[in-house]
């Protein structure tokens, strides 16, 4: 079964068909994901925080991306893989992004790459384009602009930054990606981006009226108990399933219960 194309995704919106993005950084989780049907996968760059333990996105490298791309991209047989270019991979100058995005396609094994910022990343989506790489952009909350937005908030509640983000949209459908990710913004805001834009909007905190959204498998899954935002919404709470399970072990090996004479040769 072949991949799922940019072409495809960007179709989608079109045909009026809704598309779900989940995050995943290794193999089994990507595996996973793939069965379930998810038409893409990000390797996001917030594995600084949900793999790494970091309390932001800022330490994480182009290196680490691939690494994990490669770990996610044997798993899939249908979706389509999107890697993260990490925090001052491309701010720099559009050949500096250029050069990052191949490093993602060559060596993480991408067929899209995601960076943050409209207007003043459009340059840079426009060179990576160019060179014949799918560009997601991602606007409204962006991770690696934590410390100028003073922390992770909503964005776009008054109409001056409302406005800023809406432009930011326009910049990255005219300098060429194929969708944007919609972080964090109010659902009234979400849905005039997302009937402006020809482009899929997937959003995250946005709202229903995005032509996509994407959680990370972690969340979703429950496995961390303690992070609860509210765009997140739980379908298992795996934390103390997966707690109990290892609780069950220590005591069968310290009681002497495991192994058993059936687990031997």
């Amino acid at each position: 079964m072949a991949r799922i194309s940019a072409p495809e995704l960007l179709h989608k919106k079109e045909k009026g068909e809704k598309i779900a993005m989940i995050t995943a950084y290794d193999h089994a989780m990507a595996r996973l994901a793939d069965a379930a049907g998810v038409d893409m996968v990000l390797v996001g760059d917030s594995l600084g925080m949900v793999i790494q333990g970091g309390s932001d996105t800022l330490r994480v490298r182009v290196s680490d991306v691939c690494y994990h791309g490669r770990c996610v991209a044997p798993a899939l047989e249908r979706a389509h893989l999107t890697l993260d270019l990490p925090f001052m991979s491309y701010q720099v100058s559009a050949a500096q992004a250029l050069r990052s995005a191949g490093r993602l396609v060559q060596r993480g094994m991408a067929q899209s790459v995601k960076l943050e910022g409209g207007v003043r990343s459009a340059s840079a989506i426009r060179a990576i384009v160019e060179a014949g790489i799918p560009v997601v952009g991602h606007v409204g909350l962006t991770p690696q602009s934590v410390h100028a937005m003073g922390g992770f908030k909503v964005q776009g509640r008054d109409a001056a930054t409302a406005a800023r983000i809406l432009d930011d949209a326009v910049a990255v459908e005219q300098a060429g990606a194929f969708c944007v990710v919609l972080e964090m913004v109010p659902s009234e805001l979400a849905a005039e981006i997302t009937r402006k834009l020809q482009i899929p909007t997937i959003g995250i905190g946005a709202g229903a009226s995005c032509d996509g959204q994407v959680l990370v498998c972690n969340d979703l899954l429950g496995l961390d108990a303690r992070f609860k935002p509210r765009f997140v919404k739980r379908y298992a709470e795996l934390e103390s399933v997966i707690t109990g399970a290892m609780a069950e072990y220590v005591s069968d090996v310290k009681g002497g219960q495991f192994p058993g004479t059936e687990h031997g040769y």
